[in-house]
């Protein structure tokens, strides 16, 4: 049987109106003797609206009933799309986590997939129902909820796409495609056509909330082609697959900026400068299942160095608190924050070939007179963390300096 997976996130299925219009999409949809599984986020800003909830309960809230929380928002969505389905004469069953079989481990907010029963599933598609997956969501072995981190819907969809060998994998979201730049910050940002998993995956992982970088992540390892299109339309999206002979590097350099302004940067400071110790301090780190950006370690200075870093900003109130504990066990200063940072990058699989990008990059910013704190680099990207009021300038002066702006031929 060819098998379609198709996402549709929060604003989508927004309102009343928007999900009986993703129903009618989803039944035109629909070819006879073909099955289709379609995920879906929570209605707009339910997620956030029971964030802000449990904070007005309880301003610390444990990890576990977060996720018992929040979890019901995409329930909620798959069984009305499921009925609006059904009320427009096709047949559909709408499937929790539990239903579907998706199994992760113990991180609650953050949990990873690590197994999927596809049979329930299959079940249902052989009695030619339209399968309405609830994302975001899955069962930890002590049966309790997990959900997969902001975007998780993404995850769900290509993990359920990789596991019943579907065809392709549709992400329907409330814009047409993936971009040069976020076109709200750069109005000249060109829609990509095509674009590889590499450059998807570090675009996503450096900002572009187009789809979340584990579900890229999941679609690379197992081959899964996506196709990012707008839900309001029928136009043809971006299509995210392996590299291809029109992608070659000879050809196009730099794919895309991409803007972060949700991030913070710690330092602590005066910190032994002994082997093992900045162990101490990451494995810390990370056993609080907090993911850590970009590192600086300063020159050492009389047997003292400082330590800076960037985490995502909702993980900077318990990486501060877990940071000053660290601080006092190794003797060493202070801990400083700063919130008020942007990390703006560029992307391309083309500056593995071609000399001078690095120095391109920091000649524009230093044109603007924006000043850099931090710089990381890999073969196809290069970040540089700059002041918060400097990022939208900063992304939309790097467009232009790698001319961007032009169509693709």
């Amino acid at each position: 049987m060819k098998i379609t997976v198709q996402k549709y996130g929060g604003t989508s299925v927004a309102d009343v109106d928007r999900i009986k219009n993703v129903a009618r999409r989803v039944i035109k949809s629909k070819k006879p003797g073909e099955g289709l599984i379609v995920v879906v986020s929570a209605m707009g800003d339910t997620t956030d609206e029971l964030i802000e909830l449990a904070a007005r309960i309880n301003p610390d809230p444990s990890e576990r009933e977060m996720d018992q929380l929040i979890s019901t928002g995409e329930q909620i969505s798959s069984a009305l799309l499921a009925m609006a389905i059904e009320h427009d004469g096709a047949k559909a069953v709408s499937l929790n986590a539990n239903q579907v079989g998706i199994q992760t481990d113990d991180s609650h907010t953050k949990a990873r997939i690590f197994k999927i029963d596809p049979r329930k599933m299959f079940e249902e598609l052989e009695r030619d129902r339209i399968v309405v997956v609830a994302g975001f969501q899955g069962i930890n072995i002590k049966k309790d909820i997990t959900t997969l981190g902001r975007g998780g819907s993404d995850t769900t969809a290509v993990a359920l796409a990789a596991v019943l060998n579907a065809d392709s994998c549709e992400i329907y979201t409330d814009v047409d495609g993936v971009y040069t730049a976020d076109p709200r910050i750069v109005p000249e940002a060109v829609k990509i056509e095509k674009i590889c998993y590499d450059e998807m995956l570090e675009l996503a992982s450096l900002g572009t909330k187009v789809i979340q970088n584990r579900a890229v992540e999941f679609a690379k390892k197992f081959n899964v082609v996506l196709h990012v299109r707008s839900s309001f339309n029928e136009e043809p999206g971006t299509l995210v697959i392996e590299e291809v002979a029109d992608m070659s590097m000879e050809k196009v350099v730099i794919r895309g900026v991409s803007l972060n302004q949700e991030e913070a940067k710690l330092t602590i400071t005066l910190v032994p400068d002994k082997p093992g110790i900045a162990a101490r301090i990451f494995k810390s780190i990370a056993g609080a299942n907090i993911n850590v950006d970009m590192i600086i370690q300063n020159v050492s200075a009389k047997g003292f160095t400082d330590v800076s870093f960037t985490v995502p900003r909702p993980d900077l109130a318990k990486t501060r608190t877990l940071l000053e504990k660290i601080a006092a066990e190794i003797g060493a200063g202070e801990v400083n924050v700063e919130e008020k940072i942007a990390k703006v990058s560029i992307v391309g699989v083309g500056m593995k070939s071609h000399p001078g990008v690095a120095a391109t990059m920091f000649e524009t910013l230093a044109r603007e007179k924006i000043n850099i704190m931090m710089i990381s680099t890999s073969e196809i990207k290069i970040s540089c963390v700059v002041r918060s009021e400097d990022g939208d300038r900063a992304a939309r002066a790097l467009h232009r300096a790698f001319e961007l702006d032009r169509e693709e031929e």
